[in-house]
């Protein structure tokens, strides 16, 4: 047997210094809201479910709350789906939510950073109306509710940058009929950028189920941003740049 004396002190089951690579630190975003003011997010530094970028529709979707606030937010309890960093919840917080549950998969990097971008805008009022769960799609729903007053279910859903998960499509759309009040003027809203042109058509399927499954689905929006955010992506530049927004309601 060789000792460690004869390999000139070399250890053999040590990994060398650059073999792992280094752990990518957190980054930060910034959104404009309407007063001009600058809404900062912590982003993780790296994560398998994509939560280390802010998206196009996120972005979006938060303009456009904040700009019919009054009539989709003020009031009203709100829940977001794979919020990554929760801009969109937060937005709401700030425009007169009277709840928001801010979810994203049950990964500790991910929830931490949501309860830390909560934690530290300074720009919520207190008391804060805004808490952040892990959540599995698909899953039973009790410990989202349990932030409600009552539990008939939310007023307002947000879904920003999902629908590239095709294999998730069935568990998402049961989330939404779990949680979504049973009202008339109760709405998930859906925003997507198909960044994958060529499965444009397997995003829009979840649309498909979502009629299957008891909900009307009418398209509200369109907008093509400035710039793409991957510019090394294959495919059509105009739809990685746009991002549509569809209302899924409860067919009467």
């Amino acid at each position: 047997m060789v000792s460690e004396a004869d390999e000139g002190g070399l250890d053999l089951f040590q990994e060398p210094a650059d073999y792992y690579e280094p752990e990518k630190q957190a980054t930060s975003a910034s959104h404009q809201l309407l007063s001009g003011k600058q809404l900062n997010v912590r982003l993780v530094g790296h994560n398998p479910l994509w939560g280390h970028f802010l998206w196009n529709a996120g972005r979006t979707i938060s303009a456009y709350l904040e700009e019919k606030s009054e009539e989709l937010v003020n009031g009203k309890t709100v829940l977001e789906l794979g919020a990554g960093a929760g801009l969109p919840s937060l937005v709401c917080a700030l425009n007169g939510a009277s709840q928001v549950v801010v979810t994203d998969y049950p990964d500790a990097e991910l929830i931490e950073n949501l309860r830390y971008n909560i934690d530290h805008c300074d720009l919520l009022p207190q008391p804060r109306t805004i808490v952040a769960e892990g959540y599995l799609w698909g899953a039973p729903v009790e410990e989202l509710m349990k932030h409600l007053s009552n539990e008939k279910g939310f007023d307002t859903l947000i879904l920003a940058d999902l629908l590239f998960n095709h294999s998730e499509h069935e568990k998402l759309v049961k989330t939404v009929q779990l949680t979504l009040k049973k009202s008339a003027a109760s709405r998930a809203y859906v925003f997507f950028t198909p960044y994958r042109p060529w499965l444009l058509e397997k995003d829009l399927a979840f649309f498909d189920l979502a009629r299957e499954s008891g909900f009307t689905v009418t398209k509200t929006f369109e907008k093509i941003m400035d710039k793409v955010m991957f510019e090394e992506d294959p495919g059509d530049e105009l739809l990685r740049r746009t991002v549509y927004g569809y209302e899924l309601s409860w067919t009467s």
